[in-house]
């Protein structure tokens, strides 16, 4: 009944429900708050923001999840973070600006900004700080890892501890480096050919395929911004980057005399085309927005490829693929050096984790060896290396950590 009170006593806080959570908390709430859309300039308007509560307990730590996209998943009774019971912690989950059920009313890009999705964070840390008493912790997984950092390079002082998974700094909406890493992940050379030779069968084959590819276009309503030839490159292009990102069996790839058949299958499961279609950038067009602005994405090197491919060459790709012909939209690299210079200098603590193939650690942040800092490299990780899942020498440098930092004991799982 107090957190209800306290809830219901918050004039920005606009709605409030009380939803089943996971048995570890007392009680589960889900909220919405009222944010300004600039925080420059609070004329501009407000937007609810979509934020859960799961309590635990007045004193204890507070786990400030800061999704990068959108918070569905915190709606389900299931849910608990890893950290949450390691942590004996209270769950905040807050919904990225601009995402699911955080829209604004009417849409402004211009106030899509990393400055301003940080200090959304801060005001929900502000304003729970009002009630719990613990220690702070923040993180989030890829996306919200960044997000995670975004905010503690922006408000150092609103957590006591960060702890980003898989969070990329990239350099460039086309950033290069995570070709040269795919190219090059150690001790696959045979993997890495077995890609290759996958790619170039299904260019050979593109006079069959293609029509396989409009059948399957047809019957999910998928439109694109680009010619079918030119979606069946970006899949083959996009096929080595998501096979390493999800740790796919280079086992499961069809042979050189696999059937067409066989090969449309596969490509269609890893990466499929939905990411390229204009359905599938409806929820995440403000993830595009954001990559163009401030967070840059990836390059595709089409070099090795040009032979069979029908595009010249896959440069400035991103804008054509992903973003509305009416958007122009400046990359600002200052953001991305501000994050850089703050991890090089703070002293505040942080910890990284990385799997050692995922294509995403190509542009991982570079972190000084210093006691305030923990970097973790999971050995042939990929994008869902968590601590649980971390040799245990590895899970014992995290945990070592939190306990020194957080002055807590964690009970091994």
């Amino acid at each position: 009944a107090q957190l209800e009170q306290f809830l219901k006593s918050q004039p920005e806080i606009k709605a409030i429900e009380k939803i089943p959570g996971n048995d570890f908390f007392n009680e589960t709430w889900k909220i919405m708050v009222r944010q300004p859309l600039d925080y420059a300039d609070t004329t501009k308007g407000f937007f609810l923001q979509r934020v859960f509560v799961a309590d635990r307990g007045k004193e204890n730590a507070v786990l400030l999840i800061t999704e990068g996209y959108g918070a569905n998943y915190a709606a389900s009774p299931r849910y608990l973070n890893e950290l949450t019971p390691m942590l004996n912690s209270n769950q905040i989950c807050v919904e990225h600006r601009y995402f699911e059920k955080s829209y604004p009313d009417s849409i402004n890009w211009d106030f899509l900004t990393v400055a301003n999705a940080a200090a959304d964070h801060h005001a929900i840390v502000e304003l729970f700080k009002k009630y719990y008493s613990g220690k702070w912790i923040n993180t989030g997984i890829s996306k919200g890892g960044q997000t995670a950092v975004y905010h503690r390079t922006y408000y150092p002082d609103d957590v006591d501890v960060t702890v980003a998974y898989v969070a990329p700094l990239n350099f460039a909406v086309e950033d290069e480096r995570h070709e040269k890493f795919i190219q090059n992940i150690p001790g696959t050379k045979d993997d890495r050919e077995k890609i290759r030779l996958f790619q170039i069968q299904v260019l050979k084959n593109r006079d069959k395929i293609i029509p396989k590819l409009e059948e399957y276009s047809k019957q999910k309503n998928y439109t694109f911004y680009v010619s079918i030839d030119e979606v069946l490159d970006y899949c083959v292009l996009e096929f080595p980057f998501a096979f390493w990102q999800w740790g796919k069996s280079p086992a499961e790839i069809p042979s050189e005399t696999a059937g067409v058949d066989e090969m449309f299958t596969y490509l269609m499961k890893v990466p499929g085309p939905t990411y390229f279609t204009i359905q599938g950038k409806e929820g995440y067009l403000s993830f595009f927005v954001q990559a163009a602005r401030e967070l840059g994405y990836y390059a595709y090197d089409s070099k090795p490829l040009k032979k069979y491919l029908s595009i010249k060459s896959a440069k400035n790709y991103f804008p054509k693929l992903y973003l509305p012909k009416d958007l122009n939209i400046e990359y600002v690299k200052e953001t991305a050096l501000r994050v850089k210079k703050f991890i090089q200098t703070t002293d505040k603590e942080m910890i990284f984790i990385y799997g050692e193939f995922d294509p995403w650690s190509a542009s991982a942040f570079e972190v000084p060896q210093k006691p305030n800092l923990l970097k973790v490299v999971k050995p042939r990780g990929s994008h869902s290396s968590r601590i649980g899942n971390l040799p245990p020498e590895q899970k014992k440098q995290v945990i070592d950590k939190l306990e020194e930092w957080l002055k807590i004991s964690i009970a091994p799982n």
